[in-house]
């Protein structure tokens, strides 16, 4: 199969194999009016499998929901049909309104203004907690 390369835009390279529909779904991609185009299980010397995400125009990432899903991930930022800048992530320190917090004595349950805020607390297990209620959330 071939999927033509981006001319001005941004790939997401290296996002573990499944995980392109959930990072997809998290940036809102589905909201932008330009062709993005999804790859799964691409064959990948590194990884053995991989999914890539084509976005046919440059765009505001949140880095952290990135961070988040697979710290593994590459943006290229690419113009006029060169790579301009490549970001590689890691896992965000804090996360907002990213995931919810599932303790339902949580003041986030309670009341739906207040931004779900959750702190890393052990990078190499991937937990974080809730500044809340300390409700502890693991990266899957």
């Amino acid at each position: 199969m071939n999927i033509d390369g981006v001319k001005t835009g941004i790939v997401l390279d290296h996002i573990k194999a499944g995980k392109s529909m959930q990072i997809y779904e998290l940036l809102g991609l589905d909201k932008i009016n330009n062709c993005v185009a999804i790859i799964q299980n691409a064959d990948s010397g590194k990884y053995g499998k991989k999914d890539i995400i084509k976005i046919d125009q440059i765009i505001d990432l949140d880095f952290d929901v990135l961070g988040y899903v697979d710290s593994n991930i590459t943006v290229n930022i690419v113009k006029d049909g060169k790579l301009e800048r490549k970001h590689h992530m890691e896992l965000p320190q804090t996360l907002k309104n990213v995931v919810k917090c599932k303790n339902p004595r949580c003041i986030t349950s309670v009341e739906q203004e207040i931004v779900h805020t959750f702190k890393l607390v052990d990078r190499e297990n991937k937990v974080y907690r809730c500044i809340y209620c300390d409700a502890e959330h693991k990266v899957k």
